[in-house]
């Protein structure tokens, strides 16, 4: 790994970020002193489920929709959440006020079925309840990444077949994203460019992947993807502002042509990409990713408005 090396969660340091406090199971401790157990099914397995989200003026951008999907992920694998939307929302209120946090705040909320009673598999051996746990950090993406862009390179990896692990859920077991960002490394990447099983541009590692060709922006047909909550707010915003978009199917042959690229998430919203597979993507001017990102930016600050 070399020192330029750059990823699409890459944050400026914050020291508050040495004392934070973190919701465990209803105890919000500092975190040198957050546990789980060796016997919790999300440290054995990977059994659970977890949401990133952003807190802006003391508000959780666009959190009805992540509410969706996180509890339609649990509720997809019978996971018990163990309290309602505002039980959550009381959690993530209380993790905020202990750790005086109010905007540029990055969230992991997450969930897993709980501490087992022996160290197998079957799910039935958890028997004392999910665990959940919150993780809040003080987190600002970095600029530079704006002018220079991800590097991606193509991976072998494939994402995801949905009667293997379906890619709609945020779910812990991440291992194969983990071997596509590793196998990117080793060409030389920053982070993974992922296809789908039929051989079509997909997502990277971490975020959702969008072109722009022609004034027309592109992206997958959603059926292998990842359910972003940014990725949708981005096509809702093109179609509210007469961006042509279009989920479809395009290989390689037109995200290297394309005339910009760039990646949607949560952390960085959209983190342009700069070259794919050592080959530079359009001139580098970005207009349309530019344009997307202002209005992006406008309908988080309507979102978390104070009342």
């Amino acid at each position: 790994m070399t020192d330029s090396k750059h990823t699409t969660h890459d944050a400026d340091e914050d020291i508050r970020n040495r004392d934070i406090k973190i919701y465990v199971n209803g105890d919000i401790v500092h975190r040198d002193e957050a546990r789980v157990s060796v016997y919790d099914s999300g440290f054995m397995l990977g059994d659970g489920m977890w949401e990133g989200m952003r807190l802006y003026n003391g508000k959780w951008a666009f959190f009805d929709e992540h509410m969706d999907r996180f509890f339609a992920s649990c509720k997809s694998v019978s996971l018990d959440v163990g309290m309602d939307r505002a039980g959550i929302l009381d959690a993530l209120s209380k993790t905020a006020e202990a750790n005086d946090m109010q905007t540029d705040v990055h969230c992991r909320l997450m969930l897993t079925r709980g501490t087992k009673v022996k160290p197998f598999q079957h799910p039935s051996l958890s028997r004392s309840g999910p665990t959940l746990v919150i993780i809040m950090e003080h987190s600002k993406p970095v600029e530079a990444l704006q002018s220079r862009g991800i590097r991606l390179a193509t991976v072998p990896q494939v994402r995801g077949l949905p009667m293997s692990q379906d890619a709609k859920y945020n779910s812990h077991s991440k291992l194969n994203c983990v071997i596509a960002c590793l196998q990117a490394e080793q060409a030389g990447a920053d982070e993974a460019l992922m296809l789908d099983p039929n051989g079509f541009v997909n997502t990277t590692n971490a975020c959702n992947f969008f072109i722009v060709s022609k004034g027309e922006v592109w992206t997958s047909t959603g059926d292998y993807c990842m359910n972003g909550v940014t990725r949708q707010k981005v096509i809702d915003l093109c179609r509210a502002n007469d961006i042509p978009v279009f989920e479809k199917n395009f290989s390689l042959y037109e995200a290297y042509g394309a005339d910009e690229a760039f990646l949607t998430g949560t952390f960085g919203a959209q983190t342009p990409v700069g070259e794919i597979d050592g080959k530079p993507i359009g001139t580098g001017s970005r207009d349309m990713t530019k344009r997307i990102r202002a209005l992006y930016k406008d309908l988080v600050a309507e979102n978390t408005a104070s009342a």
